[in-house]
């Protein structure tokens, strides 16, 4: 199958080891994998800041680079859900409403693509360690992703994986939230690593690294030694 790569903002600058090994486990599965280095951002910051036409003019050009038949896989289900939900109502009765319902459907989250569409939980990852797994907001709520990742992760040789406690709550980022409500977000990033510290895992695994960094932070400041891993990292581990 051919796939068209769409890397986020903040992967590509922060995490591009993580692009890299989804690339891996692609590849891995058969896929011809493609990548328009023209690409820039999907345009979720200036949505969700208020700035519907600057983002509208960056959602036309993710329109055009990734336009085809072409199933597009993001390491990320915020960026994933924004597209899904969110350039219907921007491009809604304009000249390219159809050509948006079609993209729609055909951009797919890593885990979901690995799961849903080519049907393959067990890539010969191998990972030991106790492992717990975050739903982001984007996942769960935007994407209906919930037990995806797990089937991938079950399948991971070495790794034992343990719920926490109230794991379908937010870790408190959500993007200019943790900049204009510092305190709540902090707050609710202390609730969520602890309770993963709880379950006495090594690693704490997600579908999006704006979770994990904006908890790695906090990790970092009180010295735990849990690692957060991105599913992508977890998966091309060990061979």
């Amino acid at each position: 199958m051919n796939v068209q790569l769409f890397i986020p903002c903040f992967v590509d600058q922060l995490y591009p080891a993580t692009a890299l090994n989804m690339v891996k486990v692609l590849e891995k599965a058969g896929c011809t994998v493609s990548y328009n280095t023209a690409q820039t951002c999907c345009g979720q910051p200036a949505f969700n800041a208020g700035f519907w036409d600057e983002s509208k003019s960056v959602c036309s050009k993710f329109i055009k680079d990734f336009s085809g038949n072409d199933c597009i896989v993001a390491p990320s289900a915020s960026c994933v859900g924004f597209v899904r939900n969110y350039y219907g109502k921007l491009f809604e009765n304009s000249s390219v409403h159809n050509e948006v319902k079609e993209l729609s459907k055909r951009i797919f989250e890593f885990s979901e693509f690995m799961t849903d569409i080519i049907k393959l939980e067990d890539v010969g990852a191998e990972l030991k360690g106790k492992a717990t797994y975050h739903d982001s907001c984007a996942g769960l709520r935007e994407c209906n992703i919930k037990q995806g990742p797990r089937k991938l992760l079950a399948h991971v040789r070495g790794l034992e994986l343990i719920e926490m406690n109230d794991v379908e709550t937010c870790c408190g980022f959500g993007g200019t939230f943790a900049v204009k409500f510092e305190s709540i977000s902090v707050a609710m990033g202390e609730q969520k690593v602890e309770n993963a510290m709880a379950t006495g895992a090594d690693y704490l695994i997600s579908t999006d690294h704006s979770c994990l960094m904006h908890l790695q932070g906090y990790i970092n400041h009180k010295g735990y030694k849990l690692q957060t891993l991105h599913l992508a990292d977890a998966l091309a581990s060990g061979w």
